[in-house]
């Protein structure tokens, strides 16, 4: 065999890579290296974590999709319609929640409050508080906030949780899924408190709440006023029949406007710490629904018309929850300290509803003067 000597082998050829810049990551412009997105209009000077994480999350054709939506559902249009709602905007995505909720704040509020919960339940088994409820009291508890929980349950899992998907911007969805989050941790507060009470020494049926919910007549207007607005079709009239109407005139009424006046007085320092939370959260939500629907009734070009089929909706939903209240009236006179009457619960409830409706410069309905 012949060998071929270094200086005669032939040299091998190999393809060499070329680096080119595409035209858009070549450009330089005043941003260029900024770790911030400018692709929005932040609501003050410089955007939050909060905007950049949640602004155009969920893209729009109103802003960048020039294709039109990229996927739809058979026998609906693509996307997140607008008609899905009679409420109109010039801009829906002007919107911001004003609690700026995303991932690590979800995690961090309800991890506190779980927190003060559970310390609460603990010290009050190692304090054996509840033995010294009276009767009236326990029985009190036993009924009515344990049908209450059934409420807070449906508004979570088959109101907030099934409109969210339909609002046209990912911040007014993301707010929407937060407050089913609330809810529904809230539904769960109650049920381990009603199990904690159904363990402990004292005599308390941890199973009544159900037939409370189905059968006693004093629950059945707040059952059925639940009930509805789960059937509500359109999302935006869900979330004002629920976080501005039914929660003003029968979830303050019942939660604030009563529990949380007469329990210390019955000698019960738990409920209010569990249902306060409730409260706080309720606090919330609402804050971003005002926030909402005030920017739907100012807009420039709508607000006239969004006024007018909010006009439509209290009409709807005042005297059903105006209903659900007065039917709530009997359990005012079951603990055995009576610190306040239906009549000032009522009273402060509906104070309270006037005052948010004409933040969002509404007309206040004839029914609650009567």
């Amino acid at each position: 065999m012949t060998q071929t000597s270094p200086e005669t082998q032939k040299e091998r050829s190999f393809p060499h890579p070329e680096f080119t810049d595409s035209e858009a990551g070549a450009l330089t412009f005043p941003s260029s290296t900024s770790r911030s997105y400018n692709y929005y209009k932040p609501a003050k000077a410089r955007a939050t974590t909060y905007e950049d994480v949640t602004f155009d999350v969920q893209p729009d054709p109103e802003r960048h999709l020039s294709q039109g939506w990229i996927y739809g559902f058979a026998n609906s249009p693509g996307g997140y319609p607008q008609d899905w709602t009679r409420l109109q905007s010039s801009d829906w995505h002007q919107f911001r929640d004003p609690n700026e909720e995303w991932e690590k704040t979800i995690y961090r509020n309800n991890a506190a409050i779980v927190r003060q919960i559970s310390l609460s339940l603990e010290n009050a088994k190692r304090a054996k508080a509840y033995s010294h409820w009276n009767p009236a009291w326990t029985k009190f508890i036993q009924r009515n906030l344990g049908a209450w929980m059934h409420a807070e349950n449906g508004l979570g899992m088959h109101v907030f949780t099934a409109a969210q998907r339909s609002a046209p911007t990912n911040m007014i969805n993301n707010a929407m899924a937060v407050n089913a989050a609330h809810k529904l941790r809230f539904a769960q507060d109650l049920a381990l408190f009603n199990l904690d009470l159904a363990e402990s020494e004292i005599d308390f049926d941890g199973k009544v709440h159900r037939d409370v919910w189905q059968n006693d007549p004093v629950w059945q207007g707040v059952r059925e006023n639940t009930e509805r607005l789960t059937a509500i079709g359109d999302w935006a009239e869900a979330l004002f029949a629920t976080n501005i109407v039914f929660e003003s005139l029968v979830g303050v009424l019942f939660r604030s406007d009563l529990l949380m006046q007469v329990s210390a007085r019955n000698g019960d320092y738990i409920t209010p710490t569990i249902v306060g939370a409730g409260e706080n959260d309720y606090s919330r939500d609402l804050g971003y629904s005002r926030a909402l629907f005030s920017m739907l009734t100012r807009d420039e070009k709508h607000g006239e018309a969004n006024k007018a089929v909010l006009g439509e909706w209290l009409a709807t939903w005042v005297p059903q929850s105006l209903r659900a209240a007065h039917e709530l009236q009997p359990i005012w006179s079951q603990p055995n300290e009576k610190v306040v009457t239906f009549a000032d619960s009522l009273a402060a409830a509906k104070d309270s509803f006037r005052t948010v409706l004409s933040d969002l410069d509404l007309e206040i309905p004839k029914e609650l003067d009567q």
